[in-house]
């Protein structure tokens, strides 16, 4: 069995093993793939693997020994999938597997925009604190987040676990969600999206990327929040309109943002988040734990034994 990996290195840097996925075919495995390699690179594979390669229906049809494509991923939006179907080729993907380290990145950037840590730490080391007058300095506001309220826009995997965490901070959890009143532990409450955003001190976004998700975060909905409020994504990119979350904190018409991913990645130079005031931006790195990326590759294998043993799991395309 042929077996292709257009784009490894984000998943395995050099840092883990691809011995387990060798050991399923002839494999070859490439850092990075640009589009125009795609269909050479994959000619005669019967396996192909991708994280954030786009697999078109084009590809597909240039493709006809093309029986399984596994996304590196837990998002699967870079593949047609619907063309995959028809072709009667299985897409699988990787669920769940950076629950942990995605919710503990969304309170890295809580505390610090709470904390203002990196500051502080910047101003110490420019020798503030030795020429300092007092025992100790700040000048932001620093916020304790117990009572205060977080609003988790989908309570997934990662919004759940997400909930746990802000509950041991002694927060009051609220969260839209498809799930009823019913299906809640009496931690967490169910509210309307325009109420958690008028409501919450804190906005966590946990949803996937939909056509009825897309910019959700746009004018009109950060017009609700409060000044003082934070908005946090390290979901996928395009739920906010960046322009208008630019506009909203360089207006002052909310306190702060931080985010893990935009609507580009890598992103343009001229994104207006990376010139917005008070907007805290990571590399994309919720996911990419050592922690998070051994489950990852973990799963990838099971994923392809289980369809060369005819019983697939994790398909997305059914």
């Amino acid at each position: 069995m042929k077996i292709v990996v257009l784009d490894g290195f984000a998943a395995n840097p050099g840092d883990l093993s691809w011995e387990g996925m060798k050991a399923l075919g002839e494999c070859t495995i490439y850092d990075r793939t640009a589009p125009e390699e795609v269909v050479e690179r994959a000619a005669g594979a019967e396996v192909l693997l991708t994280n954030k390669v786009i697999i078109s229906a084009d590809h597909l049809a240039a493709l006809p020994e093309l029986k399984y494509i596994g996304v590196l991923a837990t998002g699967y939006n870079v593949v047609d999938t619907a063309a995959a179907k028809e072709r009667g080729i299985i897409v699988t993907n990787i669920p769940a597997y950076s629950t942990a380290s995605v919710s503990q990145i969304v309170f890295a950037h809580i505390l610090n925009i709470c904390q203002q840590v990196q500051h502080h730490s910047q101003e110490v080391h420019k020798g503030r604190w030795v020429n300092s007058q007092d025992f100790c300095f700040w000048d932001t506001p620093l916020m304790e987040l117990r009572g205060k309220r977080i609003g988790l826009v989908g309570l997934g995997h990662t919004g759940y676990n997400t909930a746990r965490i802000a509950i041991g901070f002694g927060m009051q959890v609220c969260a839209y969600t498809s799930k009823s009143h019913f299906q809640l532990p009496p931690e967490i409450k169910k509210m309307e999206l325009d109420e958690l955003f008028s409501e919450c001190d804190i906005i966590s976004l946990h949803c996937p990327l939909t056509p009825e998700t897309k910019e959700m975060v746009n004018a009109k909905r950060l017009a609700l929040m409060k000044p003082t409020a934070i908005l946090i994504n390290t979901g996928r990119g395009p739920l906010i309109n960046e322009q208008d979350l630019a506009d909203a904190l360089n207006n002052g018409q909310i306190y702060a943002a931080g985010v893990d991913v935009l609507s580009c990645e890598p992103p343009r130079a001229d994104n207006p988040l990376l010139t917005a005031k008070n907007c805290y931006i990571t590399p994309h790195i919720a996911w990419a734990t050592a922690e998070a990326r051994e489950r990852l590759m973990h799963i990838a294998i099971n994923n392809l034994q289980a369809f060369i043993n005819g019983k697939p799991e994790n398909v997305v395309n059914k």
